[in-house]
C-alpha cells in the first residue's frame, strides 16, 4: 500500500519576503528592481495582520541587505518598518558596525526605546571588532549588571587578548561570575600569544572542562616553546583529534626542526587538509631538505598559493632558480609574497637583469609592490650602478638626488621608503653631506619620523666613510631604540676599519639584542684573529659555548648543467672531483701570488703557523665553488655561487683577483649582499 507524502507549501508568508529579495538580486535594470522593492512593499501592507511574522522577517531581510554590502538599503528597509522590533534594531545597529561606521550604531543604539542583553552584547562586539576596545569597556561599565552574561564577558576578554593588553585580559577573566570553555581557552591563547607559557599550564590545569580546541591551543603553546614531550602528550591522550590538532601537532615538530617525526604523524594522519600538506612542506623547506619538499609538492593534491611560495623560496635558496621560477609559471594565483619571493630568489642568487624583468611585468599587471620587493629593487638597482664603477663614483649618487629633487618639484610627496631609497644612494657614492641634509629634512621638512632604517643607512654611510665615532653617537641619540640592524651596521664598520674598541660595544648589543646570532662573535674574533690576540678568540669562544651559540658550518653553492654541487668549509664530505679542483687551484695560486695575492692569514681563526692558515684558507667553501665553476662553465658564462655566510675578506681578496687573471665574471651571493666581481673589482667597493 502507497504511503501518501504531504509536502508543505515552498511559498508563504514566511517565504515570500526572501523570493522577493532574492529576485531584487538578479534585478539587471533599475526599473525592473523598482517593481520587486514595490511588490514586496504591498505584500507587507496586505499581510499586515500577521505582525510577528512580518517583523521577525524585517530583521532578517536588514541582515540580508547588510550581506549583499547595500546598507543604505538596509537603512530605508528599517526606516519605512512602522513598528519596530529589538530584533530589528540590533540588526541595524550590528550592520553599521559590520561596515565600520560605529557612530552611526551608537546613535541608533542611543535612540533603542529598549534593550536587551543582545543588544549590549552586540554593541561591545561591535566595537571590538572596529579595534576600539577602550570604547567597548567604556560600553561594558555601563551595561547593567543583569543584563551581562558569560557571552558579555567573554567577548570583553578577547577584545582585550586581540589588542595585546593581556594583562588587562586576566584582570577582568579573573572577575568573571561565570565562566565556559570559551571563557578559559581566550585567556588561555591570550597568556600563549605572550610567551607566558608556565601561567597559561596553570590555567589549562584548573579548566575544568577542556575541550578539543583548549587542548589544540595548549598544544600549539608548548611547541612554541620547545616543550614537544609534554606537547605530545596531551595529544595522545586525546579522545577526540580534529584536522587542526594533528596540523598542530605536526608544525610543532617542523618548528623545531624534527620534520622526520612530523612526516611519520603526517602519514599516520586519518585526513589531511591544505594546510596540513603546507606545514609538512614548509618544514622540509625550513630544514633545507630541498628535494624531501619537492617531492611532497608533487603529491600535493591542491597547490596552495601559500604551499607554492614556500616551494619557489626552498628551491630559490638552494640554488634551483630555474626550478623556482617553473612553478612560480605554473601558479594560477599568485599573491603579493609569490613575487616577492621569486623577486628575492633572484636578487639573493645574483640575476639581476632577470629581478627587473620580473619586477616590471609585477607592475604591468597592476599588482602593488610592497616593502620587501622594493627593497629587492632597490638594492639590484644599486648594484647595477656600481658594476661601472666609475659611474657608481659620480653618477649613482648624483642621480639619486636628481630623481629625490625631481619628486619634490613635481608635488610627488616622499614617504619613509622614498628616504631609504636615497640616503642608500648617498651611502653607495660616499655623499656624507648631502646624505646628513637629506636625513635632517625628513623631520622638519617632510614632517616624517625617522625609523631603525633610516639610522641604519646613516649608520651605514658614517661607517663607510670612517667617522665611527659620529656613528656611534648617532645611534646613542636615536628617538627610537637601535635594533640589530642598526648595531650590526656599527659592527661591519668597525671590522673594515678594524676598530676593535667600538666593535666590542656594538657586539655585546648585539648578544643582547639577539643572543643566539652567532654573527657578532664571529665578526668580533675576526678582528681580534687580525690583530693577533689570540687569546680573546679562545674566550669569546667559552662564551660561545657557555651559551650554546653555535656558528653554522660556511657552505657555497653552484648550479652547473642543472645540478647543485655543494661545497663545506674545509670539506669534511669531499666534493667527488675534489682531487680536480685542489690540482686546479694550485695552479691558479701560482697566478695569483704573481698577480700580488698573499694569504691573509687573519681569517683563518686558528693560532696556528702561517703555512697552516693559508692551507686552511684553501678550503674555503667559496674559492673551491668558484674553482669547479672555472673548470666545468665555458669561458664567457658568468660564475654564479652561492654561500650561506659573510664572505671572508681573504676570499673575497682572491676572487678579485681570479676574475682579473681569468677574465671570468664571477657574482657571489654571501649572508650580506651579493658580490659581482669583474676585471679585478667588486661592485661592493670592498665593503659588505
Amino acid at each position: 500500500m502507497a504511503t501518501a507524502v504531504v509536502l508543505k507549501p515552498l511559498i508563504n508568508i514566511h517565504t515570500i519576503p526572501f523570493l522577493f529579495l532574492n529576485l531584487r538580486s538578479f534585478c539587471c535594470s533599475s526599473a525592473a528592481e523598482a517593481h520587486i522593492t514595490k511588490s514586496l512593499q504591498c505584500f507587507r501592507i496586505k499581510y499586515r495582520g500577521y505582525c510577528s511574522c512580518t517583523d521577525m522577517a524585517t530583521a532578517s531581510q536588514i541582515t540580508y541587505y547588510v550581506r549583499l554590502g547595500e546598507i543604505e538599503m538596509a537603512r530605508k528597509l528599517f526606516d519605512r518598518t512602522p513598528q519596530k522590533t529589538i530584533a530589528s534594531w540590533n540588526s541595524i545597529i550590528s550592520g553599521y558596525f559590520q561596515y565600520c561606521q560605529p557612530n552611526e550604531a551608537q546613535c541608533l543604539f542611543d535612540a533603542m526605546p529598549e534593550k536587551n542583553t543582545v543588544s549590549w552584547n552586540g554593541l561591545i562586539s561591535g566595537y571590538i571588532k572596529n579595534r576600539m576596545v577602550k570604547k567597548a569597556r567604556e560600553v561594558f561599565d555601563l551595561m547593567p549588571e543583569r543584563e551581562r552574561n558569560v557571552i558579555t564577558w567573554t567577548a570583553m576578554v578577547r577584545g582585550y587578548v586581540e589588542e595585546g593588553l593581556v594583562s588587562e585580559a586576566e584582570a577582568l577573566f579573573w572577575r568573571m561570575p561565570m565562566k565556559n570553555v570559551i571563557s578559559w581557552t581566550v585567556m588561555l591563547n591570550g597568556l600563549i600569544r605572550e610567551g607566558r607559557i608556565d601561567e597559561a599550564k596553570i590555567i589549562y590545569d584548573l579548566m575544568p572542562v577542556k575541550d578539543v580546541v583548549a587542548k589544540t591551543t595548549m598544544i600549539g603553546g608548548l611547541c612554541s616553546k620547545g616543550q614537544l614531550d609534554e606537547a605530545r602528550e596531551i595529544f595522545d591522550c586525546m579522545k577526540q583529534k580534529n584536522v587542526v590538532s594533528w596540523t598542530t601537532m605536526i608544525s610543532g615538530y617542523v618548528q623545531n626542526g624534527k620534520a622526520d617525526i612530523a612526516r611519520k604523524l603526517f602519514e599516520v594522519m586519518p585526513e589531511r587538509n591544505e594546510v596540513t600538506w603546507t606545514a609538512m612542506l614548509m618544514g622540509y623547506v625550513q630544514c633545507a631538505r630541498t628535494e624531501d619538499a619537492w617531492e611532497l609538492f608533487k603529491a600535493m593534491p591542491i597547490k596552495s598559493v601559500v604551499a607554492c611560495n614556500a616551494m619557489i623560496i626552498g628551491l630559490g635558496e638552494n640554488g634551483e632558480v630555474s626550478r623556482a621560477r617553473k612553478v612560480f609559471d605554473l601558479m594560477r594565483e599568485k599573491d603579493n609574497g609569490t613575487w616577492e619571493a621569486m623577486i628575492k630568489i633572484y636578487e639573493r642568487k645574483g640575476f639581476e637583469l632577470e629581478a627587473l624583468s620580473l619586477f616590471r611585468l609585477m607592475q604591468s599587471e597592476g599588482v602593488k609592490s610592497h616593502f620587501p620587493s622594493l627593497i629587492s629593487i632597490l638594492s639590484v638597482c644599486a648594484t647595477l650602478a656600481t658594476l661601472d664603477h666609475g659611474y657608481a663614483q659620480h653618477g649613482l649618487g648624483d642621480e639619486a638626488l636628481q630623481v629625490f629633487r625631481e619628486m619634490y618639484s613635481s608635488g610627488i610627496h616622499a614617504d619613509d621608503i622614498t628616504f631609504i631609497g636615497v640616503l642608500s644612494g648617498c651611502s653607495y657614492s660616499g655623499k656624507v653631506k648631502e646624505g646628513k641634509e637629506i636625513f635632517d629634512s625628513m623631520k622638519s621638512k617632510y614632517k616624517i619620523e625617522p625609523t631603525t632604517a633610516h639610522y641604519a643607512c646613516m649608520v651605514d654611510m658614517l661607517g663607510r666613510a670612517g667617522q665611527l665615532n659620529e656613528a656611534y653617537n648617532m645611534i646613542n641619540e636615536m628617538t627610537v631604540e637601535a635594533d640589530a640592524i642598526v648595531w650590526g651596521s656599527l659592527m661591519g664598520a668597525c671590522r673594515n676599519h678594524m676598530n676593535s674598541d667600538l666593535a666590542e660595544v656594538a657586539a655585546k648589543k648585539l648578544v643582547q639584542l639577539e643572543p643566539k646570532n652567532a654573527g657578532p662573535f664571529v665578526l668580533l674574533s675576526n678582528i681580534y684573529a687580525s690583530k693577533g690576540r689570540w687569546g680573546d678568540v679562545a674566550t669569546l669562544r667559552k662564551k660561545m659555548k657557555c651559551r650554546k651559540v653555535s656558528k653554522p658550518p660556511g657552505c657555497s653553492w653552484i648550479e652547473v648543467d642543472k645540478e647543485v654541487h655543494m661545497f663545506t668549509g674545509g670539506q669534511s664530505t669531499p666534493h667527488p672531483e675534489h682531487m680536480l679542483i685542489i690540482r686546479t687551484w694550485e695552479k691558479l695560486s701560482g697566478m695569483l701570488r704573481e698577480a700580488g695575492y698573499n694569504p691573509d692569514g687573519a681569517f683563518s681563526l686558528h693560532d696556528v703557523e702561517e703555512e697552516e692558515k693559508a692551507q686552511n684558507l684553501t678550503h674555503h667553501s667559496e674559492k673551491l665553488a668558484v674553482v669547479f665553476g672555472l673548470v666545468k662553465l665555458p669561458e664567457g658564462v658568468p660564475i654564479r655561487v652561492m654561500k650561506n655566510l659573510r664572505v671572508c675578506g681573504d676570499c673575497h681578496t682572491a676572487i678579485k683577483l681570479i676574475s682579473k687573471i681569468t677574465g671570468r665574471e664571477i657574482i657571489l651571493r654571501d649572508a650580506n649582499r651579493f658580490h659581482h666581481f669583474k676585471d679585478g673589482l667588486c661592485s661592493c667597493n670592498d665593503y659588505w
